[in-house]
């Protein structure tokens, strides 16, 4: 099993953003998570088109774009095309959630749907065989630093368990709170791609982190 770090540039210092992009290069991490905030679905606004660009002229790993907005269709042409190896959309946001998965695939980008912490993971039942990715809020998405919610385990065995006979190359994503004191249990319960902010940049030595987060997952066993 392989488990991906992806950093949330969310987190990163925005006055150094390209030594933070240097430094996700340079380490053990997989993947860049962008998130995008419209100030609509979520109470906060991120960064659009323009930082995405700067993020893609320097990152020599894949971005995983996570869309925390509404009307997602409207832009998921343009975040490809900006990019994006990997688009996330919210279920809550999405009238018509299986044609804006045929919509990320068709613009050339793996397919993800998230989920908020009160959404059970039963509703994708419908589409879960045309996902690549499920992302499990474990916090209420639009702020970084929030505790994380221990129903979120739960979650996550019962994703593991919707996946059995359909779709078991599916990636669980774990995303909010997630840092080095319950990658393991995470595991655990069946996760096996952990986007991770303020846990890394607000260390000391970021790198050594994410390594660290690496190490843990890797040395955690998956029931």
């Amino acid at each position: 099993m392989k488990y991906i770090i992806a950093p949330s540039i969310l987190s990163a210092d925005f006055g150094n953003l390209q030594r933070d992009i240097e430094m996700i290069n340079q380490s053990e991490a997989d993947w860049f998570h962008v998130d995008i905030m419209d100030g609509v679905f979520v109470p906060n606004i991120s960064f659009g088109f323009p930082v995405m660009a700067a993020v893609k002229k320097h990152a020599t790993k894949p971005l995983d774009v996570h869309l925390m907005i509404v009307e997602p269709d409207k832009f998921i042409p343009e975040f490809a095309q900006s990019g994006a190896d990997r688009i996330t959309v919210h279920y809550e946001a999405c009238t018509h959630l299986h044609r804006t998965i045929q919509l990320i695939k068709s613009s050339g980008c793996k397919a993800g749907v998230a989920l908020n912490p009160h959404t059970p993971v039963a509703l994708l039942h419908d589409v879960i065989e045309d996902l690549d990715l499920v992302l499990i809020m474990s916090v209420n998405p639009g702020f970084g630093g929030q505790q994380f919610i221990h129903n979120t385990y739960k979650k996550i065995q019962d994703l593991k368990a919707l996946i059995q006979g359909k779709n078991e190359g599916l990636i669980i994503q774990v995303d909010g709170g997630v840092g080095l004191q319950n990658i393991a249990t995470l595991v655990s319960a069946g996760a096996n791609a952990f986007v991770s902010g303020n846990a890394i940049f607000a260390t000391d030595n970021p790198a050594v982190t994410i390594s660290k987060m690496k190490n843990l997952a890797n040395s955690s066993i998956n029931i």
